[in-house]
Parts: C-alpha cells; structure tokens; sequence
C-alpha cells in the first residue's frame, strides 16, 4: 500500500464514525491515509509525538477529529507545519459548540483550518484539495467530482419544475 498522505487523528473511540467518513472521502479519491487514537490530555506524549514526527515520514496534512474542549487539533499543530483540520465533534450537553469554539479559536501563528461540526467530509474534501495543489490528476478528480455535484444541482431543479414548482 501507498504511503499515507493524510493522517486522520481521532481523539476518543467515539470519533470513529467521523473518522470512517473522511477516511472513505479519502479512499474514494484514491488519497492514502492512516488513522490513529491520540488524545491531547489523556496520551498527550502520543499527540504531540505523532505531530513531530509526521512531516518526515511523508505526511501532507493532518485531520484532526475531537469534542468537547477539542484541544487535539491545536495541540497537533502547535508541533508540526503541516496543515491541520479540526474537525469539531458534537459531544456533551453544548452539541459540538464546545468543541467547535475551541478548534476555530486558536491564537495568532498557529493556525488549525476549521470545518462545521461534524463535517468530516469536508475536513477530507479540504485535505484533498490541499493534496491537489501538487498532484495534477488529483487536482482533476477533484474538479470531476465538483462537476458532478453541480449536475446533480441541475437535475434537482428539473425534478422540481417537472413537479410544478416555479421560481
């Protein structure tokens, strides 16, 4: 298999749905990923190793998924210069806003890319296009899949004003 290019760090076993979701975003692109449980406070050494380390073992960017307080993300990227995506996880009594504040608060010089809650879809998406900017044939898969999404856009509005619908 491929050497990774994105690394998808999920910061409790209850992230492993969104986990699944951009590693399948991942996969369909043809990207190679790994995918790794490493929590800022419960194995902080663990995180903070494989932030360190991932550039030289040939990481382009890192997903990082997590709840809550959401610290994996910055914590991520306050050790690498790697591009990193938080992905907030809804979680507790706040509905990932918790989490979400924490991932897109983060203070001047070390940024972490920050997508809604819960889109690890788009958190993949972005990695892509990230992976894309050096790869040509991703670069044209990418523009093939956003092509698709607005032909099924137009099919849509047809549906509709073949139902009767008038704008």
């Amino acid at each position: 298999m491929a050497e990774p290019k994105v690394g998808i760090v999920l910061g409790s076993d209850s992230d492993l749905s969104l986990g699944r979701e951009a590693a399948k975003v991942l996969a369909g692109f043809g990207v190679p990923y790994e995918v790794v449980l490493a929590s800022a406070h419960r194995s902080p050494d663990k995180a903070s190793r494989y932030a360190r380390e991932a550039a030289g073992r040939g990481l382009k960017v890192i997903i990082a998924v997590a709840g809550l307080a959401a610290h994996l993300p910055g914590v991520l990227a306050a050790q690498t210069t790697l591009p990193v995506i938080g992905v907030p996880a809804a979680a507790g009594t706040l509905g990932g806003l918790d989490a979400l504040f924490a991932t897109v608060q983060m203070p001047s010089g070390v940024p972490v890319a920050t997508v809604g809650i819960g889109a690890a879809k788009n958190a993949a998406l972005l990695a892509v296009a990230v992976l894309a900017t050096a790869d040509p044939e991703l670069a044209a898969r990418l523009a093939r899949y956003r092509e698709e999404l607005a032909r099924e856009v137009e099919a849509k509005e047809e549906k509709l004003k073949e139902q009767g619908l008038e704008f």
